[in-house]
Order: structure tokens, then sequence, then C-alpha cells
């Protein structure tokens, strides 16, 4: 299907007809991907008042994504789970990951919802219906996460998942904090805290004389997060890499000791001088480009944490052409290597991840949810800054991102309002 919509879209253009279309003003609707391809997949459904988005981990109740069907005869406690939340989504974020659920390239996408599929992992909004066990109340601020679904007006999720906005405590009046913010937070939050905690620096601090991290993509939304978490508990010198000088500023505002401007700069020359004896941890979601380099520059006793494959993809493209195709399975054939007895010889441990598999993680997502929430609050960690999008340009903004030239996070209005009022 890539292939096919690359051909049409070079080729014959006019024959592609995109389902993208804008909705009424002030309707209720969703953003979903009707199969593998460009924008052209994307479409704006209505939800009228027999449907809402769910996640990938509500089957057990019986619901099955991308919707959950509601009967207006009945009661929302009589048909749903009482531990459940329904959410008035004001905000959601936009993630690279959605991108590659957009070209059938993400796993548990594929494994666990298919096409069609609504999107999105975070959000922001308010509590329409609360279950009785769900320790949540009609009308209270909310911001969390699903596993998919929340490129929607309405989404359903188990309230293990959301948290009641944080007051800005460390602010005089205690200021609430922007809608729009708080939407960017759970997902890049959370996966810069998991990997800190495979670091092994928190919740107990890191243990080895050698605190030294290096953060790949430091300027975007998990990396600004992970210079803000690493000064938090006591890692440095935090050197934070860049793919633009215009993004240096930014990373040094967020906390980071040094940073590598790698379009000016020799990345590992400069990574050496800062370090000499190789990093605690490295941070890296490059794939192919970094990681063979991020290995060979993690100390003794250190870790490298991988969570993405960035590089192994196109920039700037919203189609993949079959030349994108071939690179990326040659680029597979090329991922190095981690001989377990040079692992253990230098004692280095390399970890990788992805949150969209922790679906039965209860206890440790709702961890993570409680301490980026009592951090937001306190004042320790701040969201990042975000380019917001009407619902009718989810396009623009996977343009954006996957150009690698966005700063901070992405997040997409919800409500579908008059432009011209």
């Amino acid at each position: 299907m890539n292939i096919y919509a690359w051909f049409v879209s070079t080729f014959i253009p006019i024959a592609l007809q995109p389902k993208f279309a804008t909705p009424p003003e002030g309707s209720t609707c969703c953003v979903s991907i009707q199969g593998p391809g460009g924008l052209d997949q994307f479409k704006i459904e209505q939800l009228d008042d027999t449907r809402v988005t769910i996640g990938c981990n509500l089957k057990h109740l019986g619901l099955i994504p991308p919707y959950a069907s509601i009967d207006k005869n009945k009661t929302l406690d009589e048909q749903f789970d009482s531990t459940l939340v329904l959410v008035e989504t004001d905000f959601f974020s936009i993630n690279y990951a959605d991108v590659c659920i957009r070209w059938g390239l993400y796993e548990s996408a594929l494994r666990f919802v298919g096409f069609p599929i609504v999107p999105g992992f975070d959000f922001s909004g308010k509590v329409m219906w609360a279950g009785k066990d769900s320790n949540f109340a009609t009308g209270d601020v909310v911001f969390g996460f699903s596993l998919f679904g929340s490129y929607s007006r309405r989404v359903l999720v188990p309230s293990r998942q959301i948290r009641v906005a944080p007051l800005q405590t460390h602010i005089q009046g205690s200021p609430a904090f922007d809608q729009a913010l708080l939407a960017g937070v759970p997902a890049a939050a959370a996966t810069a805290l998991h990997a800190v905690a495979l670091a092994r620096a928190w919740p107990e601090p890191l243990r080895t004389h050698n605190k030294a991290v290096l953060i790949h993509s430091a300027a975007g939304g998990v990396g600004s997060q992970l210079v803000t978490m690493c000064k938090l508990v006591g890692l440095g010198p935090i050197v934070g890499v860049v793919g633009s000088s215009h993004k240096v500023k930014y990373c040094k505002q967020l906390g980071a000791d040094y940073v590598i401007d790698k379009s000016k700069q020799d990345l590992w020359k400069e990574a050496k001088k800062i370090s000499p004896e190789g990093f605690a941890a490295i941070f890296d979601a490059n794939g192919i480009s970094t990681l063979k380099d991020s290995y060979e520059h993690t100390a003794r006793c250190g870790t490298l944490v991988i969570y993405g494959f960035h590089s192994n993809l196109p920039k700037a493209s919203t189609l993949l052409s079959p030349m994108s195709w071939v690179k990326m399975i040659a680029d597979v054939f090329k991922m190095p290597a981690f001989d377990p007895m040079e692992l253990t010889l230098e004692s280095r441990t390399v970890a990788g991840f992805n949150l969209s598999f922790f679906e039965k993680e209860h206890e440790m997502c709702e961890k993570y949810l409680n301490q980026i929430t009592t951090w937001l609050g306190e004042g320790k960690i701040t969201p990042s800054p975000v380019t917001t999008f009407s619902i009718d340009e989810v396009g623009q903004a996977h343009e954006l991102i996957q150009s690698g030239m966005s700063r901070g996070k992405l997040v997409v209005s919800a409500c579908m309002k008059d432009k011209n009022a």
C-alpha cells in the first residue's frame, strides 16, 4: 500500500483522492488512519452519541479498538467497568511513533489494533463520566495517556492512566497549567523516566563514580525531558546532542552542561573531550546512524539505553518510496551486534524498550505517572514548549515531526473551531 500510494502520488497524483476533509465547526470527531501509506490515509470521522475511541488495553472488558459503542437507552454506569473514565479531550499530542503507525511499521499497533486505527498516546481534557471506583469526578481537569485512541474528542481510558492536572505549587497563587502544555507531557516524560530507570539512576541514585550522560536528540520531546530528569537525579556532566544550531540555546536553557551541534561539530570527538572515559549512560533513539558509536562510548558499568530508530526511517517524506524500503531493509543488516562476552568483560549494559507494549505493567505505569505529576507540581520538570495545530491540520503536524526540524512537542486541539471567529 505504501509503494502504491507513492507511485500514484508521484506519477498520477490526481488519482489519489484524500479522505481528509474539514469537519463542521463544533463537531465531535476523531482522526483515524485507514491503512498504511501517506497523509491521504487520514480520515476525520464524526463521533455521534453512540461511540467513543479506546486504547488496545480494554479487550479484557469486551471492548475492541478503535471504538466502543454506547447504548443511549442505558446509563454509562450500566455499560462500562467502574474503573473507567470518559474524557472530553481538549488537546492530544503528536509523537514520531504516530508516523510509524501511519506507515504500517509500528509493531504494537499492528499486533494489538490493526487498520483502521485511531492513533495517539497522550492527551489533556475534562472528565465527562467517571466510574464509581475510578476516584475521579465529572468536571475534573485531567491529563494522561491511552494505548492508541487519543486522536479524538472523546476517549475512554482506565483511571490508572490519568491524573488530575497538578497546580504549579512552586509559583505564588499556584496557577493551573495550560492544557496544551500538559497534553505533550505523559508519553515523552514516561519514556524519559523509564530510560533513566534503566540507567539505574532512579528511583535510587546512580552508584558509579562516573555520572556523565550523553543524550541524543536532546531538543526533542523525550530528549528535553531526559536533560531535565538527568539533572534532577544528580547526573552530570550532561551532554546534549542536536542536529541544528537553532536548538543549542534551548538545550542549554534546559540544563545541559554541554551541547554538541553535530551539524557543525564532530560528535564523538567532542564527546571524548568532555568525558574521556566514556559515559555512564547514553540515551539513543537514532538507530543505525549512532548506535555502534554510542555503544563504544559507553563507560565500564555504564548503560546504553535504546528507545527508537529514527535514522532508519526517511525524513521529510510523507510516503515510503521503493528506495526507502530498500534502505530500511539494508539498514536492518547493518545494525550492530552486541557480544555477550564483551558486555561481561566491559561490564556494560544495553537496554531497549517500547512503552506501547507495557499494557499489563499497571504498577510501573502508575508509579511513573505519579512521579511525573509530583515533579510537575513542584516545578522540578516542566512541559516542553508546544506548537499547536487544529484537528484538520494533523497532516501538517506529521510533516513537521518527520522533517526533524520540530522542537519540543506538537499538540493538536481536539475541538473543531471556526478559524474565522
